[in-house]
């Protein structure tokens, strides 16, 4: 029987206590019969409801961390998919820079 990785770290070495399934590697417990279905909201800069595949454009000149790369007012991205992060929520692919993870509050619906 293969099981699922952890949804917490992704790691494929979990292993089954009875009814619930532990990462050893992030100490993450749960139950693989729950249906966990989190609904995620995440708005923009003005408030929109943003999904998965939505066009955006960056709201405020970004510094990109770790790189001299400055995300310029304009710049367009796609979210790939949204997150429930502390803080980034946007998984995006911006044009010009790559895939990298986004703050909501500084993007704007296209």
């Amino acid at each position: 029987m293969s099981l699922p990785p952890c949804p917490n770290c992704h790691s494929p070495f979990v292993y089954q206590d009875q009814n619930q399934l532990i990462c050893p590697e992030c100490a993450h417990e749960w139950n693989p019969e729950e249906e966990r279905e989190a609904v995620v909201v995440v708005r923009d800069a003005n408030g929109t409801v943003l999904s998965e595949g939505d066009k955006v454009t960056i709201a405020k000149d970004l510094k990109v961390k770790g790189s001299s790369l400055v995300l310029k007012i304009g710049t367009k991205a796609l979210v790939r998919k949204i997150v429930n992060g502390k803080d980034h929520q946007l998984d995006c692919k911006v044009d010009g820079a790559g895939e990298m993870m986004i703050t909501a509050q500084f993007v704007k619906k296209a």
